[in-house]
């Protein structure tokens, strides 16, 4: 047999609406998704792998560990609030956290292009390590690579991270039951909007800033109030309308939000309307969804309010029984719209 002739007997291609790899792939959106479900996750199905959390949750020796990996690309690596350096590190804890678990150790990959000045990795370098010893980790293996000057955005990182996982805590995206409260921990789409506010040369009286930051010690002050917490995500790319989203279809169940009970500062109303941007699908660094059981809301939200990082908290909506897998917000104008997920790409590199 001829090597052009094995070529007949591979599989075809899963997704055939795109002959190439669009930005909106990356979106967190709904070619996101598909390009998880029909390309990835065919062929490295596994039990791990199939809940598509946050990060995989698995048992060595008895022991419950959460594992998470993450790339940052964005454009530009200093913004308002922060730089790739801090979004590396609080993106990792953010997603073991929302896994349940107690963030211990981290691994970083460097991929920098030649030319990069070393005064702005060695700032990137020192962000990485105040982000590091804020959330209470360790960073205790990585990589280098070098490529070519044009061949790359001055710097690229990869993080992973393993942290454990108490007994008694079993958060996924699946366990979001009928008559839950859903809880957001404060203001959306400060990042996503800090970022396009510098590409765009956007300025305000009040400059916005990005909000990225740790969430890991909120959610243990969460946990040490309650371990009956059903799901946690950080609604990072595709803002909180792709979470909910994908939350409700993992789950099989609707879902019911107010818009008038959804806090976005005046600056990043502005700044949306002036981009032709919905808040919702905005990127945020800093900010949690929490479902919890009605009984469990009120304290956990008082605790969550008691925290820096968790003040601004609120309750936005429930779990309903009704348009299963189906998002649906009651408008501050007493109507009501369907959430979908992003179709395109609203905002790339902004993570």
């Amino acid at each position: 047999m001829t090597l052009e002739s094995s070529f007949n007997f591979t599989c075809p291609l899963p997704i055939t609406d795109y002959k190439q790899v669009m930005m909106a792939h990356g979106g967190g959106g709904k070619l996101s998704q598909q390009l998880i479900q029909k390309m990835f996750l065919t062929q490295f199905k596994n039990e791990f792998l199939e809940p598509l959390h946050d990060g995989a949750i698995f048992s060595v020796s008895g022991v419950r560990l959460a594992f998470s990996t993450d790339s940052y690309v964005v454009n530009p690596i200093f913004f308002p609030g922060g730089d790739i350096g801090k979004l590396a590190v609080c993106g990792t804890v953010n997603d073991l956290a929302m896994c349940g678990s107690k963030p211990l150790y981290l691994s970083a990959a460097f991929i920098i292009e030649e030319g990069l000045p070393m005064e702005e990795l060695w700032q990137v370098v020192l962000s990485m390590q105040e982000a590091a010893t804020q959330a209470g980790v360790l960073l205790i293996t990585g990589d280098t690579k070098v490529v070519d000057r044009g061949k790359g955005d001055k710097i690229f990182i990869n993080t992973s991270g393993v942290g454990i996982v108490e007994n008694g805590i079993n958060i996924n995206p699946k366990n979001a039951k009928v008559g839950d409260k859903i809880i957001l921990s404060g203001a959306i789409a400060e990042h996503g909007i800090a970022i396009m506010s510098v590409r765009e040369g956007l300025e305000f009286d009040s400059p916005i800033k990005s909000d990225c930051a740790g969430l890991n010690n909120l959610v243990q002050t969460m946990f040490e109030t309650s371990k009956d917490i059903h799901v946690l995500r950080d609604p990072t790319r595709g803002g909180i309308a792709s979470a909910l989203n994908e939350i409700a279809q993992h789950a099989k169940v609707g879902i019911s939000i107010d818009e008038s009970t959804i806090p976005v500062s005046e600056e990043v109303k502005g700044a949306c309307e002036i981009l032709g941007l919905d808040p919702l699908y905005v990127a945020n660094e800093g900010k949690l969804i929490a479902f919890v059981p009605e009984q469990q809301a009120d304290k956990i939200l008082s605790v969550m309010r008691a925290h820096p990082l968790g003040k601004n908290s609120c309750i936005i909506g429930e779990v309903v029984a009704d348009h299963p897998s189906i998002v649906v917000m009651q408008s501050s104008i007493k109507g009501t719209r369907i959430v979908d997920m992003l179709t395109g790409e609203q905002l790339p590199r902004i993570c």
